[in-house]
């Protein structure tokens, strides 16, 4: 019988479970639900960072040192525009700008977002289903000790400095799940909430009204974004240390509370099972880190067994 399976993502972590996922699962089986609250306009055109991020990963032509971006990429643009005398604080490459010039004019067009994704991930041969969450304009707000700020005001331009007291999703009471979102979890076996940033890049999808309680009718295991305590890429540790939230498994756990089944978390981290299991999460300690592409789907393959698991005893 084959296993149907729903991965929520966003951000560098997101994108390498998302890929490895896609190298175990047969394409009909995957799809790829995608945060879309740090979208944003520059320059003229609509970029949809964690969007690009998954695509790019999947395709197989992300840049493998930054994470984001797309591989042998030139700067031709961004040295022209800084010449002119324009932004150069988030740094478009050439290849990358065909990708925003292209769904700009789309979006001006009238095609949905949606429409775009899915004609954008067939050109690049993408076989599974990559959704974002959501075709309406949703803005992650951040709130720090120095104001309210956009997202990528806050990630890119301010470099995480500011410190964070809460998020606001602007836009998020009128929007819907994107078609297929919905349909997808109802159908889904498994739910993979990705090691990606909880606050930034899942919350804003859960947010989405239907998301979180479609989700919570299937069996739902996440994967901690920490190791270590530590960030591995991004703010998540420092968020969570300003939120005051143990930056622990317990603590990613406590975050998704309610709507968990199972928790799967790096092995760097103090052994946290017996804790898990008294709030009545099971739990695997494993090695998290994707170095390689190896990595991607030992992790995709231990993720999706340990689901299985859970979502047999869930059944029982």
């Amino acid at each position: 019988m084959a296993l149907k399976v729903v991965a929520l993502a966003g951000g560098v972590g997101g994108a390498r479970l998302s890929f490895g996922l896609s190298e175990m699962l047969p394409p009909e089986d995957l799809t790829v639900i995608v945060n879309t609250g740090d979208d944003f306009d520059h320059l003229g055109l609509r970029v949809c960072p964690d969007l690009d991020t998954v695509v790019y990963t999947l395709a197989g032509v992300a840049n493998r040192r930054t994470g984001w971006g797309r591989e042998r990429e030139t700067w031709s643009f961004l040295e022209t525009i800084g010449a002119l005398g324009g932004p150069t604080w988030f740094r478009l490459g050439d290849r990358d700008v065909a990708l925003h010039v292209h769904r700009t004019q789309r979006l001006r067009d009238g095609a949905p977002l949606s429409e775009v994704t899915r004609q954008v991930c067939h050109a690049m041969g993408i076989r599974c289903s990559v959704l974002p969450m959501t075709d309406d304009d949703v803005r992650t707000v951040v709130v720090t000790d120095r104001g309210e700020m956009p997202f990528q005001e806050y990630f890119v331009r301010r470099v995480c400095e500011p410190a964070v007291r809460g998020f606001r999703f602007d836009g998020i009471e009128n929007s819907r799940p994107a078609p297929g979102v919905l349909d997808a979890l109802l159908a889904a076996d498994l739910v993979i909430l990705c090691p990606s940033n909880p606050w930034v890049s899942i919350d804003p999808i859960l947010a989405v009204p239907g998301v979180r309680s479609t989700a919570g009718s299937r069996t739902v295991v996440a994967v901690s974004p920490l190791v270590g305590g530590m960030a591995v890429k991004g703010p998540a540790a420092k968020m969570a240390a300003e939120l005051s939230v143990q930056p622990t498994p317990q603590g990613i756990a406590a975050h998704y509370a309610g709507l968990l089944h199972g928790l799967v978390y790096d092995q760097a981290d103090p052994d946290a099972g017996v804790a898990l299991q008294e709030d009545g999460l099971r739990s695997l300690r494993t090695r998290t880190l994707m170095r390689s592409d190896r990595d991607r789907r030992r992790l995709a393959g231990e993720v999706v067994d340990f689901g299985t698991t859970v979502a047999r005893v869930e059944a029982a």
